[in-house]
């Protein structure tokens, strides 16, 4: 064999021999980084903290569209609801039994349906188990926002988006409790604010969860402006179309991940 043979080859002509170059070409094809492991599923998507605080900004959207709209009702904060069907009981003026008891039944009732997914999703993906919750929150809400738009007027209609909107306000409460994020419970700042100002510097506190608790009381202030400003000057059906959309979008980008 001639030395060009042998260059290319890299056989020395001696058996079980080689000049080694062989074997290094053969380690340059095959070496090579690692290839990295498959991320965490759970981490896809936008995390829970800005989910939840979106979220707190659409309660105060639907408490716009059901306290101005809707005879003076809530259906996210059963706190406020609870008040205020003790001032229909007394005979208040602009009050009504019956649709404060609707929002409280529904309310339930979406709580109810809401603990039931929970424990069939709740031991598996967090990622699927909000997922599928908030898009059932949106087809809910576009619901109720087609029946605003057909018939505005009927009394009806009154009914159907108290029931509706307290429904799924009932089955997300229920999820957000499970999920179990601290001081974000996207629909009741009573205890947000205690914690804000109890473990305030101020009160010896470490104020260790402040930004997030300021974060959460604002978005439920702007949701509340922004939803009193479209149900005066445009109606209900718009700021209910409005809140769909936006828990539509969160239900495809949420993550499983604070």
């Amino acid at each position: 064999m001639s030395s060009e043979e042998t260059e290319k080859t890299g056989d020395t002509g001696e058996p079980g021999k080689t000049d080694g170059k062989a074997d290094e070409r053969t380690d340059t094809r095959t070496s090579g980084p690692a290839p990295n492991p498959d991320p965490d599923p759970e981490a896809r998507g936008l995390r829970l903290v800005p989910v939840l605080l979106a979220l707190t900004v659409v309660s105060g959207l639907i408490d716009a569209v059901s306290y101005l709209g809707l005879e003076h009702v809530f259906t996210a904060n059963m706190t406020g609801n609870v008040v205020v069907l003790g001032f229909a009981a007394a005979g208040a003026p602009g009050f009504s039994v019956s649709h404060t008891l609707t929002s409280l039944g529904a309310f339930l009732v979406g709580a109810v349906a809401g603990g039931r997914v929970a424990v069939r999703l709740g031991k598996g993906s967090r990622r699927t188990w909000a997922r599928l919750t908030l898009a059932a929150e949106a087809v809910l809400v576009g619901a109720a926002s087609a029946v605003a738009f057909a018939a505005p007027d009927a009394t009806a209609t009154v009914y159907t988006l108290i029931a509706v909107t307290a429904f799924a306000m009932g089955l997300r409460n229920a999820t957000v409790r499970k999920l179990g994020v601290p001081d974000l419970t996207t629909t009741v700042l009573t205890m947000t604010l205690t914690g804000l100002a109890s473990d305030s510097r101020a009160a010896g506190g470490s104020a260790h969860h402040s930004p997030r608790r300021t974060a959460s009381v604002i978005a439920m202030l702007a949701g509340a402006l922004l939803g009193a400003w479209l149900v005066l000057h445009h109606g209900l059906a718009i700021p209910l179309l409005v809140v769909a959309g936006v828990v539509g979008v969160l239900a495809v980008t949420a993550s499983g991940r604070e």
